[in-house]
């Protein structure tokens, strides 16, 4: 399980029998050795950033996009793009929003598209909502139209034909 490096030995001229000093031990995350010479050190995965908020007293105009994740509280006039994007009770987004997972809870004018998308009793989408996933709950205004697609996240993709079509390939 451990390796022995020179860096423990002794210098030479000491006594080899002399006590060291302990080195604090991490727990080991894999039974294959680091490299001879390398300071590389196994570290837990980096955690995941918290999602970026827009508070409620921010107004944005412009277009927006990350890999990570989102909280709108305030005003987006322009389209986002996230991972995540939550759309806060006093939020409104006047734009595209295009997320793997979308929660709105708050008021979008414009086309949703996202994997998994959810209305919660609170929200107000006026425009079209494409997805793979849908929830709405009860009390969520909606005024467009709903469309499921296998990738609703890639504006050109269309639904492929069924594979019942064609059983022996």
């Amino acid at each position: 399980m451990f390796s022995k490096s020179k860096i423990n030995d002794p210098a030479p001229g000491k006594d080899a029998d002399a006590p060291r000093p302990a080195a604090p031990q991490a727990p080991a995350t894999s039974s294959a050795p680091a490299p001879k010479g390398s300071d590389f050190k196994a570290s837990a995965p980096k955690p995941k950033p918290p999602a970026s908020v827009l508070s409620a007293d921010l107004h944005v105009t412009g277009n927006m996009k990350t890999t990570g994740d989102i909280q709108v509280e305030g005003t987006v006039e322009g389209d986002i793009r996230a991972h995540l994007l939550t759309i806060g009770e006093t939020a409104t987004i006047k734009g595209e929003v295009i997320a793997d997972d979308v929660v709105i809870n708050g008021r979008i004018v414009g086309r949703v598209r996202g994997l998994k998308v959810r209305l919660t009793s609170t929200a107000r989408v006026e425009g079209d909502i494409i997805h793979k996933t849908i929830a709405i709950e009860s009390g969520a205004h909606f005024e467009g139209s709903v469309q499921r697609q296998d990738d609703p996240l890639n504006p050109g993709a269309k639904n492929p034909p069924s594979p019942k079509a064609n059983p022996a390939s």
